[in-house]
């Protein structure tokens, strides 16, 4: 009886062809004939082309050997062209070229024949793919390939990437491709290559790498057990920080929101001891300028935000102006019928925005340069549209520094809020500067809710979320003081994140107010107190 050959020889001789291939060059014979030998009748003939086309180190051929290794590669039966086959409408396949991957219509299921494999030939196909790829012009394409070969460890690809890290030039994919040597090497290679293996899987945070530590830690024994659990517990530390680090991103991203949508109460609150529950309303008007912006420009996403900006601070600034000449005007000194005025008022816009847009939430979309993530590691990534929102403040604070310290207006209100009689006597419009003053609180806020319409979608009720975190950062921070709401904010923020995972995203709420409540108890005026007119009334 016939001795079959054993599996692993077949793969060797397979790979080894592979390379006699390379070395001895390219002969004459056309692409498309060396694709057409992939409908050779036996497996043995099938390994032969494949290295054959590996040879070759053109890319082209990558789809049609994806589509091998997918179950997708056909042949005409009258052409014998070799096409990638789909599932389509009846029970027929839209059909492309394997190689051009142009459209060829629909072919029924008599017309075409599907190219078998096995798995010695989905093995060699693997190391087919992988190797063409490690072997392209293009980083990605070789990143990619790497990555691939970590998820698929196995003892033929030892050598080869041996090989092929001592020509790659990229750091990045010079170190995925160490870890797919490691990963190969744990469970393929010598005592001494498992050792070295587990040193390097240690000192990453890939999600591969780790669950392989786990799956070898159980079978192994002596020195390679000890190096394992060695490489787990330094992976876990790295976990723990990287949370951290995670967490304290995520606080900071929040602490700029709260900020972003306090400064204007502190500025209304502080200057004119107006308590304004339309504040929240004046987030969700920056924010549906955004959306509004968006639909009148559908093919300038992109830059849409640099209009939304201004446009979100024009509307907002003047919705505010237009309720300060109109309610607040007749009653300042009166803080309850201020406080009841302003949440008769907001009650009003948010059924106005119903009315407009509809009750259901409406999306935002996030322009190119936000979308995304900067992965530092592979359990620890940052995504550009908090980072934009973090870096936004403070540009926005230094702007409203200069308008306050800098400017005639900042003058002006510098000293209505020290002394407003006084300030009146000198020739100073009080009465404006109080309308430009809640119109610029109102203003800060609408760009506030442009930064939220990029985490969340755009509704009625969007600034109620908003308008209770803003009076606690603004009381905790100092009435009035810029300096104290960024810290107030900044630290709410990050106190509120580290303390979720702990207790809940509910009761780290609860804890936060408690911890406001027993502060003010000690600090009536929070952190940082302000002296001026209202402070002193």
């Amino acid at each position: 009886m016939r001795q079959r050959t054993p599996v692993g020889l077949r793969i060797v001789l397979s790979l080894f062809l592979i390379w006699w291939s390379s070395l001895s060059g390219v002969s004459a014979q056309s692409l498309e004939s060396r694709l057409q030998a992939l409908d050779a009748r036996s497996f043995s003939a099938k390994e032969v082309a494949i290295g054959q086309l590996v040879a070759l180190g053109d890319g082209q051929v990558l789809p049609a050997l994806r589509a091998m290794l997918d179950g997708k590669l056909y042949v005409q039966k009258s052409s014998k062209r070799i096409v990638i086959a789909e599932d389509a409408e009846g029970r027929n396949y839209a059909i492309r070229d394997a190689l051009s991957e142009e459209d060829l219509g629909l072919a029924s299921r008599r017309e075409v024949s599907k190219i078998r494999i096995n798995n010695t030939l989905r093995t060699v196909l693997r190391g087919a793919i992988a190797e063409l790829g490690l072997f392209s012009p293009r980083p990605e394409v070789r990143q990619a390939a790497a990555l691939e070969m970590l998820n698929q460890p196995s003892a033929e690809t030892l050598e080869m990437l041996e090989r092929v890290q001592r020509r790659e030039q990229d750091p990045d994919v010079r170190a995925t491709l160490e870890l797919g040597w490691a990963a190969s090497a744990l469970e393929f290679g010598t005592p001494e290559q498992q050792l070295e293996a587990a040193s390097i899987l240690g000192s990453t945070l890939e999600r591969e790498a780790y669950v392989l530590l786990q799956q070898h830690r159980d079978q192994a024994s002596g020195a390679l057990q000890v190096a394992i659990d060695d490489a787990l517990e330094r992976i876990e530390l790295k976990r723990w920080f990287s949370s951290i680090v995670e967490l304290g991103f995520f606080g900071l991203s929040l602490g700029a929101v709260l900020l972003l949508t306090a400064v204007g109460l502190a500025i209304t609150f502080g200057v004119m001891g107006v308590i304004n529950m339309a504040h929240g309303e004046m987030i969700m008007l920056g924010a549906y300028t955004t959306f509004v912006i968006q639909q009148l420009f559908p093919d300038w996403i992109d830059g849409s935000l640099l209009l939304a900006v201004p446009a979100a601070f024009l509307v907002s600034g003047g919705v505010g102006i237009l309720i300060e000449r109109t309610v607040i005007r007749a009653l300042y000194g009166r803080p309850l019928e201020t406080l009841l005025a302003t949440f008769g008022i907001s009650l009003v816009l948010q059924q106005a925005v119903r009315s407009i847009f509809g009750p259901l939430n409406q999306s935002v979309l996030t322009p190119s340069w936000m979308q995304g993530t900067w992965k530092l590691n592979g359990v620890l990534e940052f995504t550009f549209n908090r980072m934009a929102i973090i870096l936004l403040v403070p540009l926005l604070l230094a702007g409203l520094m200069l308008l306050l310290k800098r400017s005639s207006f900042g003058l002006q209100m510098r000293a209505v809020t020290q002394n407003r009689s006084m300030a009146a006597s000198m020739g100073i419009r009080t009465d404006w500067v109080d309308a430009l003053t809640f119109g610029l609180g109102s203003g800060i806020a609408g760009v506030a809710g442009v930064a939220i319409s990029q985490l969340t979608n755009v509704g009625p009720n969007l600034g109620q979320s908003y308008i209770i975190d803003s009076f606690m950062v603004v009381v905790f921070g100092g009435v009035g003081n810029l300096w104290g709401t960024l810290v107030g904010a900044l630290t709410l923020g990050v106190v509120n994140k580290l303390l979720e995972p702990l207790s809940g995203a509910v009761m780290a709420k609860i804890l936060v107010l408690v911890f406001i409540i027993l502060f003010i108890q000690k600090r009536p005026r929070g952190l940082f107190a302000l002296k001026g007119r209202f402070v002193e009334a």
